[in-house]
Order: C-alpha cells, then sequence, then structure tokens
C-alpha cells in the first residue's frame, strides 16, 4: 500500500517518480523495468522510493490509476461546454487523442496491466466507461439519441477510441506501423488527422442515432 506524502516536497517527489515509472515502463515494459531505473530517471535515491511505494508492482497500479485519473480529466475538460452529446463526443475524444499523443505510455502500460495486474487493467475501463454511461443516459433522457443499451455502447465507443489512437496518434499517419509522426499540435482538433476525424464521428453518429431533433453533429 502506497504512502501518502506529508509535505508538499513529499508529493513532488511522489509525483518525480510516477513521472520517472511512466517512462520507464514505456521504454523497458515491466519486466525489464527495475526500481533503480526508476530512482535513477527520477534523480532520487532506492531508499527514497520505498518511502511511497512497497514494490516495483506497486508504482505500476499507481501509475495506471495516475493515467486513468488524467485521461479522464483531459476527457472532461475537453468535453466541457459542449451542446449536445455527439458534441461532447467529439471534444471528448479530441482530449483523449492529444493525451495519448503526449502521453504514449498510456497503451503500453495498460496493455501490460493485462498480464501484470489485471485488477488494474479492469479498473482503468470500467472508470472511464462509467462516465459514458451517465452521460448517453442524460443524452436518451433529453432525447439527442435513440433507445440503444448505453452500457454497451460506452464500451464500443471506448474500443472506438482506442483502435483510432493506436492507428493514427501511435503508429502516425505513414501507415507501417512506424510510430513518431502524430503532431499533438497538429491543425484541427487533435492529433488525429481531420478527415479520419469527421469519419469516426460520422461512424458514431450513424451507431447512436438521433433522437428528438438532433442534427447531424461533428461533421
Amino acid at each position: 500500500m502506497s504512502a501518502a506524502p506529508r509535505t508538499a516536497r513529499g508529493e513532488k517527489t511522489r509525483r518525480r517518480l510516477l513521472e520517472a515509472a511512466e517512462h520507464v515502463f514505456a521504454e523497458h515494459g515491466y519486466t525489464e523495468a527495475s526500481v533503480s531505473r526508476i530512482t535513477e530517471r527520477a534523480g532520487v535515491g532506492q531508499g527514497t522510493f520505498y518511502l511511497y511505494f512497497d514494490s516495483k508492482l506497486d508504482v505500476f497500479d499507481e501509475l495506471v490509476e495516475d493515467l486513468n485519473q488524467r485521461v479522464r480529466h483531459a476527457m472532461s475538460e475537453g468535453a466541457r461546454g459542449a451542446s449536445t452529446r455527439l458534441e461532447a463526443e467529439r471534444a471528448g475524444f479530441a482530449g483523449f487523442f492529444r493525451f495519448t499523443a503526449e502521453h504514449p505510455a498510456l497503451y503500453r502500460v495498460v496493455r501490460e496491466a493485462e498480464f501484470v495486474s489485471p485488477g488494474a487493467l479492469r479498473m482503468h475501463y470500467t472508470r472511464i466507461v462509467e462516465g459514458y454511461i451517465d452521460g448517453l443516459r442524460q443524452a436518451q433522457d433529453d432525447g439527442e439519441i435513440t433507445d440503444i443499451d448505453p452500457t454497451v455502447a460506452a464500451w464500443a465507443l471506448m474500443g472506438i477510441g482506442e483502435m483510432i489512437g493506436m492507428r493514427w496518434v501511435l503508429w502516425g499517419t505513414g501507415g507501417d506501423g512506424a510510430g513518431g509522426d502524430a503532431d499533438p499540435t497538429a491543425s484541427g482538433t487533435s492529433a488525429v488527422p481531420d478527415h479520419v476525424f469527421d469519419e469516426m464521428m460520422r461512424f458514431i453518429g450513424g451507431a447512436l442515432g438521433r433522437g428528438r431533433g438532433e442534427g447531424e453533429g461533428g461533421s
């Protein structure tokens, strides 16, 4: 169980360790990562690490939760102020893609959690879906979308975002599987090319359907 920092300085050190762990796990993978690599990157001694985390697995679990909190914040902040559900979807996905471009470790860490810490993996996806479900139910109550099962729709929408992000953010626009050419500051609403984003939203709009008086949205 991680120890909560008691001072602002302690919180800053803990944050440095988490940021270092993000880079080390992304670069080396869980098996090849080590506490010494994490502390070396963070610029602290190994003894300091154990003031905040019990083990490599402990910091890995904390990192999954930290990335989850930050990506959900990026999505909710992106969608803030949207006037329709499809506008919220578009803005939320844009926030997700920007975060992914800036933090590519998200994909590797979460995928490794399937084998390293299944509970952390389930937590990550479940928390994202829970927010989706609430938003879709509200949109149904407002007559914006059809009566599609909000739980099924939420999991499907998350899958769309994951795959589009992997293909066009992590792999870049070249299509050969080589990453590195996605630009989080590129023109448009996200790191995903505009035409890809528009086609994705066209697909989502068709899947969610339109309720009472809802326009095309997102295209």
